[in-house]
């Protein structure tokens, strides 16, 4: 596999233990040694630098500019998100349909994760071998764990049938050129590696930004979640999802934030609502997305890059229920704003952009954005756990109620009751839609509900044969249910077959 061929020739270790680390309270935290794999893992700073890079590959898929950024692969697949960013390829190959192995969105995201998972497994085979204080020991072991199952995860739904590595691969590797695995195989290493972390005995929270029990248990319900639906159709494990999303609930750590704001304040990163998050730090490692939400040189930032690479659809942007707060000017989405030039003056932006993602300070002073990028958020939670309930119960609970409730009572619009089971699973599912969006969890939804949101009619239609309201003469296909392996995977490894229809 190309990705393992270029590590090892760069030196296993070395790449793992020297690299910008993704925690803020240790960003900029280097080891300038040239150890060798045999040399290096000898005391607990090592355990910790090897671990540390694990987090790093979590960093380029935010990375946005003047070709977008490989996180828009995952919007764009929705059908509600929009562009105005011309020479940006890979978008169009996303939105318009015609997808191939060449977007170098996928390549990302594939050699990113499958970077993350080979340092996890470095961290994983050598950590034991270190004299070190056990709990310490423990604890790292348990985020490289927690990392390889993330990893995974996320490739095995945008890729289905991949590889599956476990151990360190060096050049006389049989694993150098791996052949691809079933998905059943992926999902039970992830919850192996999942439940082997929730042993390790970590704090709920962890306000550095580490991996923490919260983000152990939360990730482990959005598997059992996503297990339950397709492909694999384990529908025992929504009972599963439901008691682990209810472990975060009642540990009592998380809170949805009062308002809206507070999911764009730096202020509030790895606090309250968050739940896990990609770390940035202003003039360290700043937050890379906000030149792709910025309206096309409007001259609205203080960013040079104002590229108007997402935006959302006006039909999307229109579909949130009368009266609902996210749909309020400057809460969810934005279509005007001050100019750079004179801030008393401002300009309509001709389109909704997405002010949840919106970096205030940077946009209108540094161009250095503070924010995080988040993973799992409490609402999110909330909503797997109604979800999870009402299918594992044959209907919404009182508990279930009262966990897809608090949402809608952030947003001012009336409380769900008295549904039947499809009514309640239709009403939660739309739920995620409008408060998940543009969080890089939408299009994961659709694929294991089999199910697609229209924003015309408010509802959500089979996946096959649903058209995006902007390209209303073509309707996603099976092949739309993942997206295709890179073409430098194929071409270096002959184990590897590609996906149906690319």
């Amino acid at each position: 596999m190309k990705i393992y061929r270029k590590f090892i020739r760069a030196i296993a270790v070395v790449t793992a233990i020297s690299c910008t680390t993704a925690c803020s309270d240790f960003l900029d935290e280097e080891d300038a040694s040239n150890f060798t794999t045999d040399t290096y893992f000898t005391t607990a700073e090592h355990a910790k630098s090897a671990v540390n890079g694990i987090y790093e590959p979590l960093i380029p898929i935010t990375n946005s500019g003047f070709g977008g950024g490989p996180w828009l692969m995952l919007e764009f697949a929705t059908g509600l998100a929009n562009t105005s960013l011309g020479q940006a390829t890979n978008i169009y190959l996303v939105k318009d349909l015609i997808n191939n192995s060449d977007n170098g969105y996928g390549n990302t995201f594939w050699t990113e994760y499958y970077t993350g998972i080979s340092r996890a497994n470095l961290a994983i085979e050598k950590i034991p071998e270190i004299n070190m204080d056990e709990a310490e020991k423990q604890r790292y072991l348990a985020e490289a764990k927690f990392f390889r199952a993330y990893y995974y995860f996320g490739l095995v739904r945008m890729f289905g049938n991949i590889p599956l590595i476990t151990n360190t691969v060096d050049l006389s590797s049989e694993q150098l050129y791996p052949e691809q695995a079933s998905p059943e195989a992926v999902y039970d290493l992830i919850v192996s590696d999942l439940k082997e972390a929730e042993s390790a005995g970590l704090p709920w929270r962890d306000l550095s930004g580490r991996v923490s029990m919260g983000a152990i248990k939360t990730l482990l319900a959005d598997v059992y979640l996503t297990m339950a639906g397709y492909p694999l159709q384990k529908t025992e494990n929504y009972q599963l999802a439901a008691n682990k999303a209810k472990e975060v609930i009642d540990s009592g750590e998380f809170r949805l934030f009062d308002t809206y704001d507070e999911l764009h304040d730096p202020a509030t990163k790895n606090t309250g609502e968050y739940i896990f998050m990609t770390q940035f730090a202003a003039n360290i490692q700043s937050g890379n997305w906000q030149p792709a939400i910025l309206p096309y040189n409007l001259g609205i930032s203080a960013y040079s890059a104002q590229t108007g690479g997402i935006f959302s659809t006006n039909e999307f942007a229109n579909s949130y229920e009368d009266g609902d707060k996210r749909a309020e000017e400057k809460q969810f989405y934005f279509t005007s704003y001050s100019l750079e030039a004179d801030r008393n003056d401002s300009i309509n932006l001709g389109a909704p952009y997405i002010y949840k993602l919106f970096d205030i300070a940077a946009n209108e002073e540094s161009a250095q954005s503070d924010l995080n990028w988040t993973l799992y958020r409490y609402a999110d939670v909330l909503l797997m756990y109604a979800e999870a309930v009402n299918e594992a119960e044959g209907g919404p609970t009182a508990e279930a109620y009262a966990a897809v409730n608090l949402i809608r009572e952030r947003a001012e619009i009336p409380d769900l009751a008295g549904l039947s089971q499809d009514d309640f699973r239709t009403a939660v599912r739309i739920e995620q839609v409008h408060e998940l969006s543009f969080e890089n969890q939408t299009w994961f939804d659709m694929v294991r509900w089999r199910k697609a949101y229209n924003p015309e009619t408010n509802q959500l239609e089979d996946f096959v044969g649903h058209t995006f309201s902007y390209l209303p003469n073509k309707a996603l296909t099976e092949r739309e249910l993942l997206f295709p392996i890179p073409t430098s995977e194929m071409q270096n490894n002959p184990n590897l077959t590609q996906n149906t229809g690319y």
